[in-house]
């Protein structure tokens, strides 16, 4: 048995610090871990504590192009209640809805992308992984 556990994924986007805010407001999400001077580092958390994700601003590396990026590619997959009524509120908040699927055996899943292009995934789960 490994003694290696996941820790998070780590993404350079454009400005981590509005970025994270978003993910607060709209995600629940909270800082864990931040640095306040540049590249403004932040570990964010979801609910459970399982899923943490560090975002940064280094201009030394180059930021992606989420925008052009296949969702298939990369994506951030998240649980959701009412997958529905979640896209809503994203799309109020400035997310972009790409595509909405029922899935053999009833799941939803809504892809997206938040308002600095990197894909979301919301799953409605008849059953949990």
């Amino acid at each position: 048995m490994s003694d290696l556990k996941f820790e998070h994924l780590a993404l350079n986007v454009p400005d981590s610090r509005a970025m994270s805010l978003w993910y607060v407001e709209h995600f629940g999400m909270r800082v864990v871990r931040s640095l306040e001077e540049p590249p403004y580092i932040r570990f964010l958390a979801d609910a459970t504590g399982r899923l943490i994700f560090e975002i940064y601003s280094n201009p030394d590396a180059p930021i992606p192009d989420y925008m052009a990026a296949h969702p298939l590619t990369l994506h951030l997959a998240f649980v959701a209640e009412d997958a529905r009524a979640k896209q809503r509120l994203l799309q109020g908040g400035g997310a972009m809805l790409l595509n909405e699927n029922i899935m053999p055996g009833g799941d939803v899943m809504v892809m997206m992308r938040d308002p600095w292009g990197i894909p979301l995934q919301l799953w409605q789960r008849t059953e949990a992984l």
